[in-house]
């Protein structure tokens, strides 16, 4: 196999159709070049120059070889720095997970902080409920989720990113559309309510039969997203309870009202990792979060 002086000396002396020249742009003198030339092609065992005593010319198969060797060198260049850049968590990918609430609400924002702060680490992205989420961090295939309680926190580390209320959706103009008058429970006894999937939209599920005395028989839809949810009230198929960053979604025909029983910032959306995490991308990106 070839080595980078051997791959050097050649394209110096490709560049400079010279070995003289070449020699002295390598401060070498000219028979040691020659030599390494002469080793190079018998590694290749192919003519990689044409020379005579008055000229020096690259054969089809050396200027091909200069285009790769160029490339080789190149990244053989490289290659502690990049590996330094990695070690400082300056560059790398990080694998994030996040559900599809958090793709409206905070996605956006942890991705501006890594543009900013890590502009060379690269980002995978994968739409997981929390307990995929939980699964793909504990066998290594992601390094961050952005996901809901509850997560066993002896094994995992967590930083609560943003917390919000719960909102209940309604049709513009329905009755309860009442300016500056929270919606009580009394309110929704007999209102068709678009209800969270108890399996697939855990998390909303259970907060919103904790907090308010869901009548299961208004349940007319269960649906597990929450523009799902949103888009029915904008037909107006009936009311739901949706976290506060649904607004952001800005769908026509749909108002946004206070809970009055319901303590604020019930909704909670959190940062997870993996306590042994050994990814040094990971490790600044939670400082600068």
């Amino acid at each position: 196999m070839f080595t980078l002086d051997q791959a050097r000396s050649f394209i110096a002396v490709a560049e400079e159709l010279h070995f003289g020249r070449a020699a002295v742009r390598l401060n070498m003198t000219q028979p040691p070049l020659s030599r390494q030339i002469q080793k190079l092609e018998r590694e290749v065992r192919v003519e990689l120059l044409a020379r005579d005593k008055r000229k020096v010319v690259l054969t089809p198969a050396g200027s091909a070889f200069l285009t790769e060797a160029r490339k080789l060198v190149a990244a053989a260049e490289r290659a502690p720095h990049t590996a330094r850049l990695i070690a400082q968590g300056s560059a790398g990918i990080l694998r994030i997970g996040f559900t599809a609430a958090s793709g409206f609400s905070l996605l956006g924002p942890v991705l501006k902080v890594i543009a900013e702060s890590l502009p060379g680490v690269d980002v995978e992205l994968q739409e997981l409920v929390t307990s995929e989420q939980i699964h793909a961090l504990a066998t290594g295939d992601l390094d961050l989720g952005l996901a809901r309680p509850p997560f066993d926190t002896e094994r995992f580390r967590s930083r609560l990113l943003l917390s919000e209320d719960l909102m209940l959706a309604v049709p513009a103009g329905h009755p309860l559309d009442i300016p500056d008058r929270p919606v009580t429970s009394a309110d929704l006894r007999d209102t068709p309510l678009i209800m969270h999937s108890p399996t697939k939209a855990r998390y909303f599920y259970d907060l919103s039969v904790r907090l308010m005395p869901i009548e299961h028989r208004n349940v007319i839809h269960t649906v597990s997203q929450i523009l799902t949810m949103v888009s029915l009230v904008a037909a107006g198929r009936g009311v739901a309870i949706v976290p506060e960053s649904a607004r952001t979604l800005q769908l026509e025909g749909v108002s946004y009202l206070r809970l009055d029983e319901v303590a604020s910032d019930a909704v909670e959306l959190h940062a997870i990792w993996n306590h042994d995490s050994a990814n040094p991308a990971l490790a600044q990106l939670i400082e600068h979060l």
